[in-house]
């Protein structure tokens, strides 16, 4: 389930990686699944670790809610210097490669990863570098290393801002932060390695009980609300960017697009994220808050119970439209899910953001005290990596 991800920045800078299809629906779940099975994904499903940032300069499109489609629309041009209206937003202000990578080098190790880790095994290449397994020799524990190429990095405050929020905000439901090192040009950052692959493997390959949704977003809420209580959203909630370990730990990951919020700034209005998954007020450009990771929770959601998100078969800017329009999405056969179901439902996706629950509000419903054991997860999460090809 791996789409494009957008981002329009304080600089309406334009960058997309052009190299990775659209997403594609999955295909249908079978009628009479035996042990919860599915059809293996029309495309194989990749961990969270190896997924590419793609991200694309939005700033020219106008969502025309009385229209049924997207619209193209030029950049209104800049007022008259006469012009009586109200001074711009100042913006915050683009930190040089040079001033990266001063701050890269105040944060990694000074130190020879090649000394320090051995038994390195390649599981994943993308756009931003490569991933690998690796044995710390010191304490014999394995880990993941992303290795990339500082040069090739299109938005490398990115990173920077992805290792000093992870850095700071270790957490049981975090996938955590060990540490970095930069040789020759290459950032190696090392984190902590879960066996089972992305939740996506087992979105697409199995069929989760109520029980085991709640308990799926039962962890992914306990570390929302760690992270909103420290001032951070995450901005790209989805199945991609949920890992799990083979005894069915349930850990967020993937930084690079979060927010850390300030007194001064306590809210946002940067179009960041995967569209399928925009809580609608990042769509339509309002200031937002924390509550768009509950939208995009209420979405991966939906995503557990039916395979995928609403509008997947859609073109991402399709996708942007109907998410703008039509509000909260419809739920395929919602007689069958329970009340306390659809009521966790009704409180993430809410459309009023007032309204809508915080991570400790949804903490409290019904819906997540019918959570099963998380020991439950582990035959899923088998099967999905013999469907994927992984090795555990």
């Amino acid at each position: 389930m791996v789409g494009p991800k957008y981002m329009m920045d304080d600089q309406n800078e334009e960058s997309f990686e052009q190299n990775a299809p659209l997403p594609q629906p999955h295909p249908p779940k079978p009628a009479a699944p035996p042990v919860h099975k599915k059809p293996i994904p029309v495309i194989a499903p990749r961990p969270a670790e190896t997924m590419n940032r793609m991200t694309r300069d939005l700033s020219n499109i106008e969502i025309r809610a009385n229209q049924d489609k997207v619209g193209i629309a030029k950049k209104k041009p800049p007022p008259p210097k006469n012009s009586t209206s109200t001074a711009p937003k100042q913006r915050r202000k683009k930190m040089s490669d040079e001033e990266v990578m001063t701050r890269i080098r105040a944060i990694v190790e000074d130190a020879n990863p090649k000394e320090l880790y051995t038994n390195f095994n390649k599981i994943g290449q993308g756009a931003s570098g490569t991933v690998f397994t690796a044995v710390e020799i010191a304490t014999g524990r394995v880990v993941a290393i992303k290795q990339m190429n500082l040069a090739a990095q299109p938005k490398k405050e990115l990173i920077v801002n992805e290792i000093v929020v992870m850095r700071e905000n270790k957490h049981l439901n975090v996938v955590n932060y060990v540490t970095s090192y930069l040789i020759e040009g290459d950032l190696w950052v090392v984190m902590e390695f879960l066996g089972g692959g992305s939740l996506t493997n087992v979105v697409v390959n199995t069929e989760m009980t109520e029980a085991q949704i709640a308990a799926v977003c039962r962890e992914v809420l306990q570390a929302l609300e760690f992270l909103h209580q420290s001032r951070v959203i995450h901005r790209d909630i989805k199945s991609d960017n949920v890992l799990l370990g083979l005894e069915g730990d349930v850990k967020l990951t993937d930084f690079g697009f979060c927010a850390q919020l300030t007194s001064d700034s306590q809210k946002r209005q940067t179009m960041v994220g995967t569209p399928y998954w925009m809580a609608p007020e990042v769509v339509t450009r309002k200031a937002y808050g924390p509550k768009v990771d509950i939208w995009s929770l209420g979405i991966l959601a939906i995503e557990m119970l039916e395979g995928e998100p609403p509008y997947l078969n859609e073109n991402p800017l399709r996708a942007l439209y109907l998410i703008a329009t039509n509000g909260t999405p419809e739920i395929q056969d919602p007689d069958r899910l329970s009340d306390d179901f659809k009521d966790f439902l009704a409180r993430a996706l809410e459309m009023d953001v007032e309204k809508r629950y915080s991570a400790s509000q949804l903490l409290e419903l019904p819906f997540l005290k019918m959570a099963a054991p998380l020991s439950t997860l582990k035959p899923l999460i088998q099967y999905s990596i013999q469907q994927a090809g992984m090795t555990p």
